[in-house]
């Protein structure tokens, strides 16, 4: 699958806003404006783009998260969306896969903490950066991306702190999104200001365009 694909889904699916975590520059989205500062993230919106910024940037070295922000305008009123990619742990399969065998499941095991503390603590500033991009808006809020981190986590507490996930207001069965692994697991969210009412939040699952599958979800901002 490939650019190609992506943009198809993402016309056809016809969304008011589109948030894109590893986008690549080749996708677009027809009609719509856009936000892309980094060539990571992508921002497509129907509606007026107010004003936007970079939160977090990537060095490429010390550093690869990155977060950005768009104020649009909707009927009238602003709305801040902010798009996240948090720093990847980088786990390769080989590396999770336990064989069986004491010293070399012990071994893989203190590689795996190895990578974890680290990323974790560049988390945790990270959070903090987006935490005051969500203080301090005069704008009710939507928080969506790629976390790289599981309900239970830091950043999810965190990030979601006087929010309301929609997939917990609207979802039905797993919201499990990331699926290069044998085990599912969530780390894709929607966190949105709580005048901002979830209707519906959905995994696509028969779409593979990569190893997420889309998130699609709908919400009234009318309330």
């Amino acid at each position: 699958m490939g650019a190609s694909d992506i943009e198809k889904f993402l016309n056809n699916a016809n969304a008011d806003v589109v948030m894109l975590q590893e986008a690549g520059k080749k996708v677009s989205v027809k009609d719509r404006e856009v936000i892309n500062k980094n060539g990571i993230l992508k921002i497509f919106s129907k509606h007026k783009i107010i004003d936007s910024r970079e939160l977090i940037k990537s060095d490429y070295e010390s550093n690869n998260a990155y977060a950005s922000q768009a104020d649009i305008e909707i009927r009238g009123k602003i709305y801040r969306f902010i798009n996240i990619y948090l720093e990847p742990f980088k786990f390769e399969k080989g590396m999770i896969k336990m064989d069986g065998v004491k010293e070399e499941d012990e071994r893989k095991l203190k590689n795996i903490v190895k990578r974890l503390i680290p990323v974790f603590k560049k988390h945790q500033d990270q959070v903090d950066e987006i935490k005051e991009a969500i203080r301090s808006s005069p704008y009710p809020v939507m928080v969506m991306g790629d976390l790289n981190s599981v309900p239970n986590s830091y950043e999810y507490y965190h990030l979601s702190d006087g929010l309301q996930d929609a997939f917990v207001e609207a979802g039905k069965g797993s919201a499990t999104s990331f699926h290069d692994y044998k085990f599912p697991i969530r780390i894709d969210y929607i966190f949105t200001s709580k005048s901002i009412l979830p209707i519906t939040y959905k995994v696509d699952r028969t779409i593979k365009l990569s190893d997420h599958y889309p998130v699609v979800s709908t919400f009234s901002i009318s309330h």
